[in-house]
């Protein structure tokens, strides 16, 4: 990967690792469908402005259905229920490996040896961190509606390969205003007028700047510049850079909530940065002592 893209891939992690935690303030006051709807019918407004992606409506549907509406239902509705932020961020980056399984398997994507290399080294950071994570307050339907959440972002993912070049601007703003619709109704159906009622007319500031991070950090700039990166590099090289993400994720939630760790979760940490290192850094510098064939 180009230096540009790596810092690009790192200024995203850092981003959405804290979004955990901007997430998890926004749901004490307000219901978690309710609040996927507000984020997307939000980034979906620069579509007033753009016009729609050169790409057929079903695979922009597609692309709203699995990356914004699937995953955002499960994720929001998993932390609602028995997922914590910390836990979340850490389990959530499981789509990395479904990613590179679904790439294999839709359009023949298959990893190479370095790139599998680099996965299992970051996977067992990934493995460390989750095993400093306490049970507490971790359901059943929470770790399923987590596990939801992953494959929906996973197929997205593979989506995002197959579309080619189009405005991501636009693809991300389109996509996001088709999300909304379906997660208003979705909140209607299951959280019900009265909840809804309660969250709208009685916000805090908290929770409004939440939803403002969400919508166009997260959501405008982070997917924005995740479909730039899905689409010029391969799965296996791009996805594996999300693994960062419970990182920052809990850095930022050891500063603003008091989350602790140790050097468990601290070799955890340097084990993903070890795997990324693999599978992203040309082989040419990490060997900086052997010269090119003359």
């Amino acid at each position: 990967m180009q230096p540009r893209h790596i810092a690009l891939a790192l200024t995203l992690a850092v981003f959405w690792g804290f979004n955990f935690v901007v997430i998890e303030v926004a749901l004490a006051d307000v219901p978690p469908l309710l609040l996927a709807a507000a984020r997307f019918l939000l980034a979906g407004a620069p579509c007033l402005l753009l016009p729609r992606p050169r790409m057929p409506w079903r695979a922009l549907l597609a692309v709203a259905m699995t990356l914004y509406v699937g995953q955002f239902a499960f994720l929001f509705q998993a932390m609602a229920v028995g997922m914590p932020a910390g836990l979340a961020s850490i389990a959530l980056q499981v789509q990395a490996f479904i990613t590179i399984l679904f790439a294999a398997l839709a359009i023949g994507e298959w990893p190479n040896r370095r790139q599998t290399a680099g996965g299992v080294v970051a996977l067992a950071g990934l493995v460390l961190i989750a095993m400093t994570v306490g049970a507490d307050g971790v359901t059943a339907v929470g770790f399923a509606l987590l596990l939801g959440a992953a494959c929906c972002w996973a197929a997205g993912n593979v989506m995002l390969r197959k579309i080619g070049k189009v405005d991501l601007l636009a693809l991300v703003s389109w996509a996001s205003l088709l999300a909304a619709g379906p997660l208003f109704l979705l909140s209607l159906g299951i959280e019900g007028p009265a909840r809804i009622a309660a969250a709208v007319t009685h916000p805090t500031w908290l929770a409004a700047g939440a939803v403002v991070y969400i919508a166009f950090i997260s959501t405008t700039f982070g997917y924005g510049a995740w479909g730039y990166l899905m689409r010029i590099y391969p799965a296996a090289v791009a996805a594996p850079f999300s693994l960062l993400v419970p990182v920052f994720g809990t850095v930022s939630a050891a500063l603003v909530l008091g989350e602790t760790f140790g050097p468990v979760r601290l070799a955890g940490m340097a084990l993903i940065l070890a795997g990324l290192a693999v599978v992203a850094v040309p082989l040419g510098r990490l060997r900086p002592w052997r010269r090119p064939p003359s």
